[in-house]
């Protein structure tokens, strides 16, 4: 049995059903799962002397560990390439796809932990990750190794592409798949690596890529496959106008009613992106509690346009947020997304047509902390996570009150100043009560010679083409 206690917070954000925030409250920590909540005028003194470690949270910001519920991390090799810095989502991708064609699964395995470590170090500790390119041999096993190395709560998606340009497809036709090879290896791989116990570390979902990528056949034989054996179904949806356009010259519909008839609806279901959902949309993901991957920074930096993130929300649309690929954003912040979330949320007022009830008031930083935490939670499916409550698994991010960033905001509101100010670096980030980030650095091992290679196999991979 192994114990951790966090003590005295300064602001404790619990994300409870009530919403708690309590000051100078301590957490007691065993096993992997929250034991106590301790309010500040508990004596705890025997704790001190018993537990296996005390961290002392006097100058923290204390919350629920951050859920990242879209990625594509191989997309860390390829950030900041010149040729696709001004592209729009399908000429990024058509300038991409050729590149990502020499992916091996050594690139895999790094490039995976750089944007895991990332995450973890901005407060995140629990990702999805979207992996649907498998050229030279790389199977998911490539990613989930990262996620054992790092320590990360995992939801790995064993995406796919079977529509090559040749049959009107996007992607080069040569890093497509046989639909009955990526059946037949997401089956293997849910029967092999899927855990749906409580506190789970790793689960898999069946995340064929996109409309563009796929056929509606894959579609839907996908669905059934995931439904018979209890799994998440993720994929792309209505990310941009040329994304919408697609869907209704291709398939004489909706991006909306191409997931309705394929039968990729449902509470087992989320969808990342959804900036083009049109109001029909909204209406059948709220009735179907479909969820949405909310990606604010790629959503700017590939100018797709601006979620109503309000509407959706008092829509009842589950709604978490993804980093989206490394390549797209390009960071792997998961704090400043949610920061990003807020800001859009409240432009998004001046720059729509009549009828957006959005504005300053409408999405706080408690709301985004909270689309952060539980609404990432609920998108995932997991009701072990997302809170800080007696026991849920022991997944949590601290933020020091006294830095330079903090200073004149933190005396008036820590919380609100995590989410107001610049997007600071986790101070501690404990995942299954296992300490990550330990005094902003990552413990588990040294850093650097991963970088280089990384750096390396980025140069190598450039040099594909």
């Amino acid at each position: 049995m192994t114990t951790l206690l966090i003590h005295k917070a300064n602001c404790l954000a619990t994300q409870d059903d009530s919403q708690t925030e309590l000051k100078g409250a301590s957490i007691l920590i065993e096993n992997g799962l929250i034991k106590r909540i301790i309010k500040a005028d508990e004596n705890i003194d025997h704790l001190l002397i018993q537990v296996d470690e005390v961290i002392d949270a006097s100058k923290h910001v204390v919350i629920p560990g951050l859920i990242n519920t879209h990625h594509h991390m191989v997309q860390s090799l390829t950030r900041a390439i010149p040729s696709v810095q001004s592209s729009e989502l399908f000429s990024w991708l058509k300038g991409l796809y050729p590149i990502w064609a020499g992916l091996t699964p050594e690139m895999v395995r790094i490039s995976n932990q750089i944007a895991m470590i990332e995450l973890l170090m901005s407060g995140c500790t629990t990702t999805s990750d979207h992996l649907y390119i498998y050229p030279n041999g790389i199977r998911l096993e490539d990613s989930i190794e990262a996620a054992h190395l790092c320590g990360i709560r995992f939801t790995a998606s064993r995406g796919s592409m079977s529509v090559g340009q040749s049959q009107g497809g996007l992607p080069p036709d040569r890093v497509v798949e046989k639909e009955s090879l990526i059946l037949r290896e997401t089956q293997r791989l849910i029967e092999s690596w899927h855990n749906s116990s409580h506190g789970a570390m790793l689960q898999i979902a069946v995340a064929p890529c996109s409309p563009f990528t796929v056929s509606k056949d894959l579609m839907r034989e996908s669905a059934k496959l995931a439904r018979s054996l209890k799994v998440r179904m993720h994929t792309h949806l209505a990310e941009n106008d040329h994304d919408v356009l697609y869907t209704k010259e291709m398939f004489n519909c909706s991006p909306a009613q191409y997931a309705e008839e394929l039968g990729w609806v449902g509470d087992d279901v989320w969808h990342a992106h959804c900036v083009k959902l049109d109001d029909a949309g909204t209406y059948l993901f709220a009735k179907t509690q479909t969820g949405i991957a909310h990606c604010p920074c790629s959503n700017m930096r590939l100018s797709s346009g601006i979620l109503p993130l309000r509407r959706l929300l008092d829509a009842g649309v589950p709604v978490g947020l993804g980093v989206d690929g490394s390549a797209s954003n390009d960071a792997g912040n998961l704090l400043n997304e949610a920061r990003q979330s807020m800001l859009l949320a409240r432009v998004l007022k001046s720059i729509e047509p009549m009828g957006c009830d959005s504005g300053p008031k409408e999405m706080t930083p408690r709301d985004s902390l909270g689309v952060a935490t539980r609404g990432g939670a609920k998108v995932l499916g997991r009701t072990d996570i997302g809170q800080i409550a007696i026991g849920y698994c022991a997944d949590i991010a601290m933020y020091r009150t006294d830095t330079l960033s903090m200073a004149g905001a933190a005396v008036h509101d820590p919380l609100g100043a995590l989410l107001l100010c610049s997007s600071m670096q986790a101070d501690y980030t404990v995942v299954n009560g296992r300490v990550l980030v330990r005094e902003g650095r990552f413990a588990p091992y040294e850093i650097q010679p991963l970088i280089q290679r990384h750096n390396e196999l980025a140069q190598t991979l450039a040099n594909h083409t």
